[in-house]
């Protein structure tokens, strides 16, 4: 995909130049110089000091104006007041590009952020494109060049990049990487992102042919729309793992409806991972984990994995973690069988763990994993192995690993221990093949690949927009409580989302009236827009069958909610037709500050927010988020029907979410919309909106 030209010199520069530059080996700006003369960068190297004098054999100069050419990116280490006309000086000499690892900007307090925006003024004055500031820098371990402060050795070449908002995650990662046996491609620490991004620096890394995934620790993204669109075209080609943090911090904005009380910040963001294709990983380790077999194995077909190991208890324990996260054991044809059965003992287990006992060889181990990756019911492989007690692990990790290589279906190994496997570990690592401590890790890596597999059909899928924006009846709500429900019902039929006829009376006689011209039963309800949960005060009758029983009902529900909120604003009752019984779910829209409107499906009715069985999609859907959503809920399986209960009108209900999700997408000034319940009618007969209620923005 097509990367920003402005970004080329954070990792393509013709010259650098260090402008902090120190000679006392215990400053951070020693640390920046030794590393990028100890990195072999190719290009040319520049240092500035106010002091002037020489560095690591080079001449340092005093101010920015002085540096020869080439240069085209600045790594800027000085305290966060001097900063602003040091960029002055930058832009004056033509350089573009510059990472601020000074700290004390926004991330201190106001005087800090009125530095911040003083930089980004400047920067913008010049063209500038910024990394930082409060950041660590970057690093390129096969250009090489390395403009960060961390202390020696940095990482050994490989195939990760990571992108992080925290500096002092990538220096623990970098340790960690090599602790691991594995290498990164390239480092970006973004620090306070005044100017790029997360999102800028997803195309420019993953162009890097060196790179193979990308991680990303994210603490938010600066443009949540813009990061799916660009997250989607990188996916295509390269996965993306994201760990995000700060998941628990409770919403600040209070909500009315069902939806928005359970739609949150984390549910937004699981909802745009999806759409964008991008793996949300729970922890650090698990984020690395999965991006090494990502990088080192090639793509699964499948949910189905054979499990070969020279010990009864791993195998349960591999089969309890497989189908834990949603993966199945393959069943072994019997050509599979006969085979293993002709190069294993007589005691050992032919079905799926395969035991090969604890006498297994490393011949056996090799020619059983030949086997087993020939049966075309196998999909992925996991090896598990304690240290046998006749053979050493390492032999039979050179035993494996030849006929690993020659596969084109994913395998993973699990090497139990930790003294007695180094040997082994060693030699899987340098052959990059995924190597985990215990299966449950194993597993977990092995779902990250069934999951990218699957998360490249959101990627890949559009969202749906079954009605012509243009012909649909435009209302403008007012920005108050008094929305009027035959405006919002209007909003639905003009998106062809079926709604039963409700008329709002203000006495007894009126209401009776309605009944007549509906047809008995009706169902009344009390009107206030103050009142969200109307059965809560008894504010709803149900099948009311005559006129009589209508006015009484009228009086009834005005007593009950008067006495349960006496300072309500009430409208009246309204009378709504019954609709034919039928199963109850719930659908709405919320708008979310950082991705936009976030649907929800879910069981309807009062216990709604009791029993979450709830899923959220990003608006507009596409036609596979929209089955996700049916099929990962009870609400949504069971109107296929079970047992005594009859299929309900699941076609339908697709059909009026999709719409509702446009709906919502046309209109980013509604915060709220919840029908609750939608009635879903046998199959083949619809489905319809029984209650609706509505938020615009501004409404209190």
């Amino acid at each position: 995909m097509p990367t920003d030209p402005s970004l080329t010199p954070f990792f393509n520069p013709q010259g650098v130049v260090i402008i902090g530059a120190s000679h006392d080996p215990s400053k951070l700006g020693y640390g920046l110089a030794n590393n990028l003369i100890r990195s072999n960068y190719q290009g040319a190297v520049h240092f500035v000091n106010i002091k002037g004098g020489e560095l690591l054999g080079r001449p340092i100069y005093t101010n920015v104006l002085e540096v020869p050419n080439p240069v085209d990116l600045a790594a800027v280490l000085i305290p966060a007041p001097f900063v602003a006309d040091a960029l002055r000086q930058c832009g004056q000499r033509g350089i573009q590009a510059a990472i601020i690892g000074s700290g004390g900007f926004r991330e201190v307090g106001p005087e800090g952020a009125k530095l911040e925006e003083e930089i980004l003024q400047v920067a913008r004055q010049y063209r500038i494109r910024l990394i930082g500031p409060n950041c660590i820098g970057l690093l390129d371990t096969h250009l090489p060049i390395d403009t960060t402060f961390l202390p020696p050795p940095g990482p050994t070449p490989g195939d990760v990049a990571f992108i992080s908002h925290s500096g002092a995650i990538c220096a623990a990662v970098i340790d960690w990487a090599r602790g691991q046996g594995y290498g990164l491609s390239r480092l970006l620490s973004l620090g306070n992102q005044a100017d790029v991004s997360e999102t800028d620096m997803l195309a420019p890394v993953a162009a890097d042919p060196y790179t193979r995934v990308l991680a990303l620790y994210l603490e938010g993204v600066k443009d949540g729309r813009r990061f799916i669109d660009e997250a989607r075209q990188v996916v295509r080609d390269k996965p993306i793992i994201a760990l995000k943090v700060g998941r628990f911090k409770s919403g600040q904005r209070a909500v009315a409806s069902h939806t928005g009380a359970l739609a949150g910040q984390e549910s937004a963001y699981n909802a745009a991972f999806r759409r964008a294709g991008v793996l949300r990983a729970e922890t650090s380790e698990e984020m690395f984990d999965q991006a090494r077999a990502l990088a080192w194995c090639p793509p699964t077909k499948g949910r189905r994995v054979a499990v070969l190991t020279n010990a009864g208890g791993p195998g349960v324990t591999a089969a309890d973690a497989l189908e834990s996260l949603g993966l199945e054991l393959s069943e072994f044809s019997g050509r599979t069988r006969t085979a293993l059965g002709e190069i294993l003992p007589p005691a050992a287990s032919l079905l799926n763990p395969v035991d090969m006992l604890a006498s297994a060889t490393p011949d056996q181990f090799a020619e059983s994993l030949r086997i087993v990756l020939a049966d075309p019911g196998v999909d992925n492989v996991m090896i598990i192995f304690p240290t046998p007690p006749m053979f050493t692990a390492g032999s039979v990790a050179k035993a494996i690993i030849p006929v690993i290589h020659s596969a084109d279906k994913p395998v993973v190994v699990a090497v139990m221990g930790e003294r007695l496997i180094q040997e082994a570990v060693e030699h899987l690592r340098a052959a990059q093949v995924p190597e985990y401590r215990f299966a449950e890790r194993a597993a977990a890596a092995l779902a990250a690949l069934v999951a990218r597999a699957e998360l490249l059909e959101y990627a890949q899928a559009e969202p749906l927009m079954p009605v012509q924006t243009s012909e649909v009846f435009a209302l403008h709500f007012e920005r108050s409580k008094e929305t009027k429900t035959s405006e919002v019902f209007s909003l639905l039929k003009a998106y062809g989302i079926p709604t039963a006829k409700m008329e709002l009376a203000q006495s007894p006689d009126e209401a009776a009236a309605f009944a007549r011209q509906m047809g008995t039963p009706v169902a009344l309800k009390i009107a206030s827009p103050e009142i969200s949960h109307k059965s809560d005060v008894g504010g709803v009758l149900l099948s009311l069958g005559d006129e009589a029983a209508v006015r009484t009902g009228y009086e009834e529900i005005l007593q009950r909610a008067r006495s349960a909120q006496p300072q309500a604003d009430i409208q009246g009752v309204y009378v709504q037709r019954m609709i034919p019984s039928g199963q109850e779910v719930i659908i709405g829209a919320v708008q979310d500050a950082q991705f936009g409107a976030q649907v929800m499906f879910g069981s309807g009715g009062t216990e709604v927010e009791g029993l979450k069985d709830i899923a959220f999609g990003l608006a507009p859907l596409t036609q596979i988020e929209a089955e996700r959503m049916l099929e990962s809920t009870w609400a949504g399986r069971k109107l296929k029907g079970f047992r005594n209960l009859p299929a309900a009108d699941r076609d339908a209900v697709l059909e009026i979410l999709i719409r509702l999700a446009q709906l919502a997408a046309d209109h980013p000034d509604l915060d709220e919309i919840e029908i609750n319940p939608l009635r879903v009618l046998p199959n083949g007969q619809g489905a319809v909106a029984v209650d609706v209620r509505i938020q615009a923005a501004g409404c209190p």
